[in-house]
């Protein structure tokens, strides 16, 4: 990362030790003569026992409690602060501040990997600086809420949850608010998953759903379905609220009239597929992706191939929209990828097209 420079004052520090060590100049202290002043004012504690913990509380701890090592390996390392060089700020003052070069920042009980020479400093943030770099808060620290976008205003509402270290994450639709490549810059999905606890998450958003959550249920008129693994539900959707919400733009009235027959009641067309155990089945839906334009003659297949006309041609990012309507005038959508429609054309004259769905892509649905 790019050098930044910082200013460190002693002030505080003087202030601090003022109070405990009348008649003693500050002008250059060492860490070593300050905690020598320190003891000399402090009253040492002769007589100790041992209790046990929880009759431990009120009580002044008489042993040293020192960690196995230093994290970072830094002497004057504080927490949201700077670890440098003593020597480097031995003769700072808030009159004359010391400049030091900052090489990296790293939260607090992170490792670093570099080594703090003269002239230089490690910058150590807390939770709180941490959370405002994960979710691009910086530069907002001092803002109201009134000076905060929507986004933002959630941002910092999800980030004060995630602070409190909950056991139980409650949200809903809690990035309704950001844009969709501020979403994927988040990697919210990692972040909801770094929280380790139960997480309940409302949304109306299928690829926040799929890529966040690991089990998923469908809410129908105050109803809801069982929860199911989150890929059983996009793979196989039961009912048609829930392949509705998983995606599926095409749906039609269903029965089934044979064992691998279903009858598209609203299409006016009879599909094959696998009707083995949903025989009671009332709908039948099949995703915009999975129908795709056919030459019957060329591909020499007439298993679900049918002959609609194009009612309109949508161009998208990366695909055409393709509205289609059937003998019996109702509408299906088809996505198809633009250099395979742009082939196709060259075969088809007018606006009468096949349309083809293999077997497995008929989902049938309560």
């Amino acid at each position: 990362m790019a050098a930044k420079n910082v200013i460190i004052r002693t002030a505080a520090l003087e202030r601090a030790y003022k109070s405990r060590t009348e008649g003693i100049s500050m002008e250059k202290l060492t860490v070593e003569q300050a905690l020598e002043a320190l003891l000399e004012h402090t009253k040492v504690i002769e007589e100790t026992e041992t209790v046990p913990l929880l009759q431990a509380c009120g009580r002044v701890l008489a042993k040293d409690m020192i960690a196995g090592f230093d994290n970072p390996p830094f002497d004057r390392s504080p927490v949201d602060g700077y670890a440098c060089k003593a020597e480097d700020i031995t003769d700072a003052s808030e009159s004359h501040p010391v400049q030091l070069t900052v090489l990296e920042e790293i939260d607090a009980g992170q490792y670093s990997r570099v080594t703090v020479e003269k002239g230089q400093a490690v910058r150590m943030t807390t939770a709180v600086s941490a959370l405002f770099k994960k979710f691009y808060l910086q530069g907002l620290e001092h803002h109201r809420p009134s000076q905060l976008s929507g986004g933002q205003q959630q941002r910092v509402a999800l980030a004060r949850i995630l602070l409190a270290k909950p056991r139980i994450l409650m949200l809903d639709e809690p990035f309704a608010a950001l844009d969709e490549f501020l979403r994927w810059k988040l990697e919210l999905e990692d972040i909801i998953k770094e929280f380790g606890g139960t997480t309940l998450f409302v949304s109306h958003n299928r690829d926040e759903i799929y890529r966040i959550c690991d089990r998923v249920c469908v809410m129908n008129r105050g109803q809801s379905s069982e929860a199911v693994p989150i890929k059983e539900l996009f793979a196989a959707p039961v009912s048609r609220e829930a392949a509705y919400l998983s995606g599926c733009k095409n749906f039609s009235d269903a029965a089934v009239t044979a064992a691998g027959e279903v009858m598209a009641l609203d299409w006016g067309i009879t599909l094959q597929c696998d009707t083995t155990g949903k025989e009671d089945a009332s709908s039948v839906g099949v995703r915009s992706h999975f129908i795709h334009p056919v030459l019957p003659e060329a591909d020499g297949t007439t298993k679900n191939v049918f002959p609609c006309k194009v009612e309109r041609v949508i161009e998208d990012v990366f695909s055409y929209i393709l509205i289609v309507s059937t003998k019996e005038e109702a509408r299906i959508r088809v996505d198809v990828a633009k250099e395979q429609w742009q082939q196709y054309q060259k075969h088809i004259s007018g606006n009468k097209i096949w349309i083809g769905i293999d077997e497995k892509d008929v989902m049938l649905l309560k």
